[in-house]
């Protein structure tokens, strides 16, 4: 039985040196409520677009042009043996673009049976808001930007406007391509 005792005991002297030396656990920091979505620039404004409104981001592809369609239809491209029709959506809001159609980005929009490419100026990659940043009060935006806009958030003193591409889509003014 002594040497069981004594076992014991080496275990409870481990046990008390290793809480003697053991460093704390890491200081909780709080955590905060993030919202994602992709960032772009268009006109220079600064625009976020909810995450699962995003299929894919592309370079401009070469497009074949399509006549008889308002001007802001570009055209239709080959993506993957895909057709996608090729949108600039400066012009659909009646704004000309100060980069050429080249430098700009394209935004991929699957939603129901709308497969359909929007350039904008500049891809900004993944954002990240805390959820208490947002804000209603987007009084920098132009009257035909509204229906697709429901707030912003605000980080570093800038304000990225949330645009819902669902809700442009879903829009008769967007669908009606013919001119």
């Amino acid at each position: 039985m002594a040497k069981v005792s004594e076992a014991f005991l080496k275990l409870v002297d481990t046990a008390q040196r290793s809480r003697k030396y053991a460093l704390g656990l890491p200081q909780q920091e709080e955590v905060k409520e993030t919202w994602s979505g992709v960032g772009f620039s268009l006109g220079g404004v600064l625009y976020v677009a909810p995450m699962g409104e995003v299929a894919e981001i592309l370079g401009v592809p070469r497009f074949t042009q399509v006549p008889g369609v308002q001007s802001w239809v570009k055209g239709v491209a080959n993506v993957r043996g895909r057709l996608l029709p090729v949108l600039d959506l400066l012009s659909f809001f009646n704004k000309t673009a100060k980069k050429k159609i080249k430098n700009r980005r394209l935004l991929v929009i699957e939603h129901g049976e709308i497969y359909s490419g929007l350039i904008v100026d500049e891809v900004l990659g993944m954002q990240h808001f805390e959820v208490d940043s947002y804000t209603k009060d987007v009084t920098s935006l132009i009257d035909s930007e509204l229906p697709y806009v429901s707030g912003g958030y605000e980080r570093d003193g800038e304000t990225w406007i949330v645009f819902s591409f669902y809700r442009l889509a879903d829009d008769p003014a967007f669908m009606n391509v013919a001119s």
